[in-house]
Formats: C-alpha cells, structure tokens, sequence
C-alpha cells in the first residue's frame, strides 16, 4: 500500500489516529506493572525479614546496587528487542510478545520464593526490552514525515505512561506496603494482563504500523532497508549518538526517585499529614500526577512557540529539561539541610523536586522519544529506539552507584553535585547546539500542521529556519 493511502485509511480521535490510543492504553498497563513493582522493590529489598511485612532486610546500599543493575539490564535489553523486531518479528509482534513475557515475570514474581524472584526479574526484562523500543517506534509511525503533530502524539502517549505510573504507584505501593509486598507483585501482573487483552483487541486500528518491513510490499521500504547508509543518514545517526550522552546524565540523575529519594522519603522525611503518615511510595505518584496535569500544557507551548518561529529544536528542548530537572536537586540540598539541622526534613522538599524533575522530564523525554523516529533510518528504526532506552538503562546504573555513594558522601553532597553538574552540563551542550542541528540537514524543518480538512500546511513564517 502506498505511504499516502496508508495514513488516509487511518481514522481518527481528536484529531490523532485511533491507533495512538491502543498503544497509549498498551503502554499505560505496561507502566502501571512496571512502576508500581518499582515503587516497592527497594523498600521490599531493605525491610526486616522479621518485621510484620517482612522483606529481604537488605542493606541500603545493596538494594540500591540490585536496584541500578535490574533498572540498567530492562532498557538495555531494549537493544536486542528492537533488533528483534527490524529483522524478524516486525514491532508489532514485538510488543505482543514482550506482553505475554511481562504478564509471567510480575506473575511468578508474587510467589513468595527465592526463585521466583530473580525468575521473575528476568522475565520482566525480557519483556520490556521487547515491548518498550517497538511500541514508541510504532506511535512514530503513525505519522507521515513532517507532521508536526508527532510531538503532540508522544506527549499524548507519554501521559498514558504516567497515568499507570500515577495508579500503580498508590495503588499497588498501599497494598505492597500495608498487605504484603507479594500481593503488590500480584496486582502488577493483573495490570499488564489487562493492557495485553486490550492490545490484541485493537488490532484492527493498528493494521498498517509496526509490521516487518522485510516483508513489506511497499517498494520504497524495501528499497530503504537494502541500500548502504548515505551521508545525510550517517550525520543523522551521529547527532542522535550524541543526544543520547544528554539522555545518561539526565537519567542518572532521573532515577534517584526510585532510590535514594524513595529511601528518604522513607527514614528521613516526616510524612505525617493530619494525623495520618503518608506512604512513603506514595511520593513515587508526584512526578507522573504533574505529568497528568501539565503534558498537554508543555507540549502545546513548545507547538506554539515552533510556529511562531522560536527556538523550539529538540536539542534546545533536551537541554533545557536537563537544566531545570537538575534544579530540582537543589530543592533535596535544602531538605537534606533540614534534616542535618533538625532530624526530619519536610515533605514540601520532595514535592518541589518532583515538579521540577517532571517539568525537566517532558521537555526531554518525549522529545527525545519522537527525535529519534525523525533522524533515525528506517532499517535501524527500532534498533536505535533500543539504543536510546539502552541509554536510559546505563543513567539507571548510575542513578544505583550514585545512590550508593550517599551512605559514604552524605544526601547533602550527593544531591547539590547532581544539581550543579546537571546545570552545568546542559548549558555546555547549549554552546554547541546550532552545530550539531546543522548535520540533521533539516530533519526538522518546515514541519506542517495538521488544518480542519485534515489537509497538512507547512509553516509559512519566513524566520522559521533562522530561528532553528
């Protein structure tokens, strides 16, 4: 089928193709899973074996050692999953498949054994590596080149990945912390059964996106797949390489959520509130509840801001989130402050350093997800959205040794070193933004809108190319 006759046959809900929102509900459950067994893994990991809910009675820092190396190995399984589905499955049996391998591994992750526990870890790593690269690859998809409603289509589908991660995070974090962590694992499971039942069952409106383009029909894709990169793809492929360095530190610092601030929320925050002490997972909620509220508000400015022909290029987006994610530290300087001054620190400081982080994170992650479908070449699409979750994974190792590293440097420390090299960084990469945007050759100008007879205009503003 020709490209254009496959984006026409493509119905629509609110003005975005019905597919997105069978991945946005896909994605949503496989995040409900994976963020609510994430929300008490650590804190399963360091409670008392003896204790009324018992654990593992882990030390804190190995916890947060198994807690880096199990975040790393899930998106850096990424890489064979997406080279999986560009040579033999195609995304859209990819994700089928990293679907039905989830389901086991939460599954057999509630079973109260040894065993079960590193049998279930595998598991889930396998499953994600395969689901998580090919489902966004599939969203990009659904887009024809230069629609700048791409964007809008991520950050909508981003917003599915933190609705779970809001619901799995009270939810399953309550009954793992006041039934029994197994019973959490349980309810991961259930989740990601439903968001499979549904995936299967919405096949019909994902009928042209993610099959395998080794057996694609369309002589254009099978022309791409052949040929030997050109000099503007390779270009491409080494500015996305280095964004990818920005995507390790910003994750590296990211994921002190579910280490070492999920740790401090825990033994050094007061979290009483009218009588009634808050969950420490609960706070694992913060970063996708903002998210909930403030993604369709981001993304419209940044759309807003393109086409009035300001600086809105991916770069500039990715390094602007480093910097006020890296902020966001500052707000635990003053908390570990507190806590040195006066035993306890306030909850105020973990609420403030989530908003920044989410403020940081929808102007890099979503971004960065819909970048690498506009640089990326069609042969390597999946196998580069591998790499980039495969970079997510090592900023998850380095989030663990960081988190390590607090019970000899202190929370103090650890936290404003974050802040000011994650402030320092970005604006570094700033310096060198414009050149690095000129070996895209253009893979972002003249981006069209989409008008009320679904007709796409580009944008006409005579600045836009000097802007960006």
């Amino acid at each position: 089928m020709s490209d254009a006759l496959q984006y026409q046959k493509q119905k629509e809900l609110f003005g975005h193709p019905v597919g997105l929102y069978i991945l946005f509900f896909t994605e949503m459950w496989e995040r409900f899973s994976y963020y609510g067994m994430r929300a008490i893994l650590v804190l399963y990991l360091v409670a008392e074996a003896g204790s009324g809910n018992p654990g593992l009675g882990w030390t804190n820092g190995d916890a947060l050692s198994l807690y880096g190396t199990y975040t790393m190995l899930v998106y850096v399984a990424s890489i064979p999953g997406g080279w999986i589905a560009d040579k033999f499955l195609g995304q859209k049996q990819s994700v089928l498949v990293g679907g039905i391998l989830l389901v086991a591994g939460h599954g057999i992750l509630s079973i109260e054994q040894m065993w079960a526990f590193y049998t279930g870890l595998g598991l889930i790593i396998a499953g994600v590596g395969m689901l998580k690269p090919n489902i966004s690859t599939m969203v990009g998809g659904l887009y024809k080149t230069g629609d700048i409603r791409r964007d809008k289509g991520f950050t909508i589908f981003y917003i599915g990945i933190n609705v779970g991660a809001f619901l799995s995070s009270l939810i399953v974090g309550y009954v793992g912390e006041v039934y029994g962590w197994h019973y959490g694992f349980g309810l991961a499971a259930i989740g990601m059964l439903l968001g499979l039942i549904q995936y299967v069952a919405g096949q019909k409106h994902l009928k042209y996106v993610g099959n395998n383009t080794n057996n694609s029909i369309d002589p254009e894709e099978q022309a791409a797949m052949k040929r030997p990169l050109s000099k503007i793809e390779k270009d491409r492929m080494i500015v996305l390489f280095i964004s990818f360095i920005l995507v390790i530190v910003f994750w590296g610092a990211f994921e002190q959520a579910g280490g070492l601030m999920n740790i401090y929320a825990s033994e050094k925050t007061n979290r009483m509130l009218m009588g009634w002490e808050v969950p420490a997972s609960w706070f694992q909620s913060l970063n996708a509840l903002f998210i909930i509220v403030l993604g369709t508000s981001v993304a419209a400015y940044w759309a807003h801001r393109k086409l009035k022909g300001k600086i809105s290029t991916s770069l500039f987006k990715m390094c602007l989130g480093l910097i006020i994610m890296g902020t966001g530290f500052f707000f635990m300087t003053g908390a570990a402050a507190q806590y040195n001054a006066d035993g306890s620190s306030a909850m105020y400081w973990l609420v403030a350093a989530y908003l920044f982080h989410t403020v940081g994170e929808l102007c890099l992650s979503p971004v960065a997800l819909s970048y690498i479908t506009k640089l990326a070449p069609l042969k390597y699409a999946s196998l580069m959205m591998g790499v980039y979750f495969a970079m997510t994974g090592f900023g998850n190792k380095v989030a663990g040794l960081l988190g390590e590293s607090a019970s000899d440097l202190g929370e103090y420390t650890v936290f404003t070193g974050i802040a000011i090299f994650c402030v320092v960084f970005g604006l570094l990469v700033m310096l060198i933004r414009k050149k690095l945007e000129k070996l895209t050759h253009g893979a972002e100008d003249n981006e069209r809108e989409i008008n009320d007879d679904n007709e796409p205009y580009e944008i006409a503003d005579p600045d836009f190319n000097k802007a960006n």
